[in-house]
């Protein structure tokens, strides 16, 4: 059986991150005039953290940041493994978000993961796999 070998170069991702949002200011219904809008159908990676704090709780992936971040994480109304445990175990009063749009999410995700892994040696504490 002949074998082929492909060499593949991922490129560049440039992220462009948004400002880091209080979990409450997440919570609150984008319906409202003047609130917080978590981008809708955007691909993306998202990270939560302690306020001020360097170590993150999370880094995820998703190809709909306002369900994954708002639903999921923060509301708890759409399955998310990490936002279960973060809102079980932390005060979410001292947490906030941010969010990249990226059309490359999981590349984006498993670069983050590694980067985070060579400064702390492990994953971020809510975050069980790449």
């Amino acid at each position: 059986m002949k074998r082929e070998l492909q060499l593949l170069e991922i490129g560049q991702i440039k992220l462009l991150w948004s400002p880091w949002y209080a979990w409450k200011d997440i919570d609150i219904d984008s319906r409202k005039k003047g609130t917080l809008k978590v981008p809708n159908r955007k691909s993306g990676v998202y990270e939560a953290r302690l306020v001020g704090k360097s170590k993150r709780l999370t880094i995820g992936k998703t190809n709909d940041l306002r369900h994954r971040v708002k639903q999921g994480l923060v509301r708890g109304k759409a399955p998310h493994s990490s936002g279960e445990k973060i809102r079980a175990f932390e005060d979410t009063s001292q947490i906030e978000i941010r969010w990249g749009q990226t059309n490359r999410p999981a590349a984006a995700e498993e670069e983050l993961h590694r980067l985070y892994r060579k400064l702390y040696g492990e994953l971020p504490k809510y975050t069980e796999k790449t």
